[in-house]
């Protein structure tokens, strides 16, 4: 089945961009030219709404040495380059990549940061994080990371992938934060999210979604979005669906509050039952008000467009993580306590 529209999809009505910002990029850093292999200036801040980019598009490149290097580059800017290694028990090993430069005034810099990590009970993970500010004080931040474990009482392999960024403008009230998350299990369990924010001089919204399948057929999805002025203007649009088997409801609420107080709302619902009936309903303060028995066909998603399967194919470098050699007869000490844990509805 398809659902209809298309979640965290929502364009908010304040006119936050990162234009302002963005298209100074080229000014952000002198382009380094290092005589000594050094690492290039990464001048680049976060794009937003994105969500969580893929291994391929970080371009994580580890050094199979220790390194501990640093120059100056012929317009005056410095940089500096460092890698090891980091051990712990049970076979714990991070591997990592460091670099990072700074403009000859100290006025703009940058720092981006690479690791691998794995240990004996097969978890793995692989990351990056990269932040940066200009001469005219815009600042970015942002980290990527995905890990693989398998639950301890069960042995199924879990997947999780998650970002977060954000950017500052350094001569204006304007900026924005954004957290993405997904998870999945090998039996198509699957969790989607992301909480967004951003702020412009006298504007501010906010959003938060998320979907959740249980891998045999039942789908919940919801979004909740609203915005702010200064003045006391505010607005929003929520709403939620839940879904098994063609059987399901949809249910939702549009607002408006004005800078006085004067609230206007319309709430709306659907009740679909699986046999080509859909009972509509809803209202709003406006004296609006429908109560029908319908006949059209459902549409939603029973399944993710992007699940386990598809995770597992672009999680290559992270499956091909290298742990420690282990000695023959040396276990990891693996705590798995006297009961198993608590399953929620969504498991």
């Amino acid at each position: 089945m398809r659902r209809r529209g298309r979640i965290g999809g929502w364009t908010p009505r304040i006119a936050f961009t990162r234009s302002r910002f963005s298209s100074k990029q080229q000014k952000f850093y002198p382009q380094c030219t290092p005589r000594n292999s050094g690492p290039q200036s990464r001048d680049t801040l976060p794009t937003r709404d994105t969500g969580i980019a893929n291994e391929e598009d970080w371009e994580i490149s580890l050094l199979n040495e220790n390194v501990n290097e640093s120059g100056t580059n012929e317009d005056g800017s410095t940089w500096y380059r460092q890698s090891g290694e980091d051990l712990g028990e049970n076979g714990y090993l991070r591997r990592w990549t460091m670099m990072g430069g700074k403009s000859h005034d100290g006025s703009s810099e940058w720092m981006e940061t690479w690791w691998e990590t794995s240990d004996w009970s097969g978890y793995k993970e692989l990351g990056v994080e990269k932040s940066g500010r200009n001469a005219e004080g815009d600042s970015w931040w942002e980290t990527w990371q995905e890990l693989l474990h398998q639950d301890e009482w069960s042995n199924l392999a879990h997947i999780e992938k998650s970002a977060q960024k954000q950017a500052k403008s350094g001569i204006e009230n304007a900026g924005w934060h954004e957290k993405w998350w997904e998870k999945y299990d090998a039996k198509g369990w699957t969790e989607k999210g992301a909480h967004k924010y951003g702020r412009l001089n006298e504007q501010s919204w906010w959003e938060k979604w998320g979907e959740h399948y249980d891998g045999r057929g039942s789908v919940l999805k919801w979004t909740d979005k609203w915005a702010k002025t200064e003045v006391g203007t505010r607005w929003g649009d929520k709403w939620e669906e839940k879904f098994f088997d063609v059987v399901g409801s949809r249910q939702g609420e549009t607002w408006h509050v004005s800078a006085s107080g004067d609230r206007w709302s319309r709430t709306w619902g659907e009740e679909h039952f699986g046999n080509g009936k859909v009972h509509k309903y809803g209202k709003s303060t406006t004296g609006e008000i429908w109560d029908l028995i319908v006949h059209e066909e459902t549409y939603y998603e029973a399944e993710p467009h992007y699940g386990w399967a598809d995770v597992v194919g672009d999680s290559s470098q992270l499956l091909t993580i290298q742990p420690r050699p282990r000695r023959p007869g040396v276990f990891p000490n693996l705590d798995f306590g006297s009961s198993p844990p608590q399953l929620d509805d969504q498991t």
